[in-house]
């Protein structure tokens, strides 16, 4: 009957099983992992996610950490690299913010400089094209400030709103993994009691089926009798927690994969979106050149037209004094 329902309590000895045990899985902070040298004879123990570098695959066990600090598990390893994410998509909304101050910034300068007055009486062609330079500025100014409304409205704050309860869902999983865990650690707890029960029963067995006297044969036979339900009692304990921890285990292991699959697609969404709102910097910035191109090309024109003898004219016939020349005296 032991034997049919392989009661560690049975005759079989204690240690002979927990060697057994041992040569085959290890337990790590209350979670159990074959040896690697079984590990490639189990398929259960086959990718999730193959060729794919899932976060599925590649966090059960926990991290040890070099400054002797407690071990962070593989689930705290994923939330650090989401909370990493999340900060470092603020900072990229803080660095476009400080160029949209720039550009502003800019943008007033340029203004402020288009009404400068310095070198307003130059003449003719080149006072022409001077003048059109100045325009450019003025027009270079409205490019950037656009520029700046532009980069406000379409790459900071897409940035900044992206999922901003982003903190809270992770604190959701966070608590929801961490409580599983502990519900593991509680199950395992209960198997070591256990182990260690059965181990004392077993131990009380053998003590006294060695005390074995014939002359008392009865009363000792009594004493084994109970030791051996006792033990037989502590195996099917040992047994109901392995099991309870064992389906505790399970859970854990399917609530990580959902969740470690569901904060792989979380990074990917912040990613893509990262990615889409810097290509929209890079099409604004291309267009401010091309704007930019377009406010220098007038003044290039002009640049062009400038004659220094059509300016010499120009200004001899609004200036000219006289064309008589000087004679000699007569006596």
């Amino acid at each position: 009957m032991f034997r049919r329902r392989k009661n560690p309590g049975n005759n079989s000895p204690a240690k002979r099983q927990n060697k057994e045990i041992k040569e085959t899985k290890i337990t790590i902070n209350c979670v159990t992992f074959p040896l690697p040298s079984v590990t490639p004879d189990q398929p259960e123990q086959q990718l999730l996610k193959p060729n794919e570098w899932s976060y599925c695959d590649y966090f059960w066990t926990d991290k040890k950490d070099p400054q002797g600090t407690p071990s962070v598990g593989g689930f705290e390893v994923l939330l650090q690299k989401q909370l990493k994410g999340k900060q470092m998509q603020k900072e990229m909304a803080e660095f476009v913010r400080e160029r949209i101050k720039i550009e502003d910034e800019y943008s007033k300068n340029l203004s402020k400089l288009s009404q400068s007055p310095l070198a307003a009486q130059e003449e003719g062609t080149l006072g022409e094209a001077w003048a059109q330079l100045k325009r450019s500025c003025h027009d270079e100014a409205e490019v950037h400030l656009k520029f700046s409304n532009k980069l406000q409205c379409e790459v900071e704050k897409p940035l900044l709103t992206f999922r901003d309860n982003f903190k809270k869902e992770l604190k959701k999983y966070d608590h929801h993994i961490i409580d599983l865990r502990k519900q593991l650690a509680s199950r395992y707890a209960g198997v070591e009691k256990a182990r260690k029960a059965l181990a004392d029963r077993q131990k009380d067995l053998e003590v006294k089926t060695q005390q074995l006297d014939i002359k008392h044969m009865n009363k000792h036979e009594e004493d084994i009798k109970k030791a051996r339900r006792k033990s037989t009692q502590a195996g099917d304990d040992l047994m109901h927690n392995v099991d309870l921890y064992n389906r505790a285990q399970s859970k854990w292991f399917e609530e990580m994969v959902t969740t470690s699959l569901e904060l792989e697609r979380l990074e990917v969404e912040r990613v893509e979106m990262i990615q889409q709102n810097l290509r929209q910097y890079t099409t604004l910035r291309h267009e401010t050149d091309m704007f930019n191109q377009s406010t220098v090309e007038p003044v290039d024109q002009l640049l062009q037209s400038v004659d220094p003898a059509k300016d010499r004219e120009l200004w001899v016939q609004e200036h000219k004094t006289g064309e008589l020349r000087p004679v000699d005296m007569d006596i």
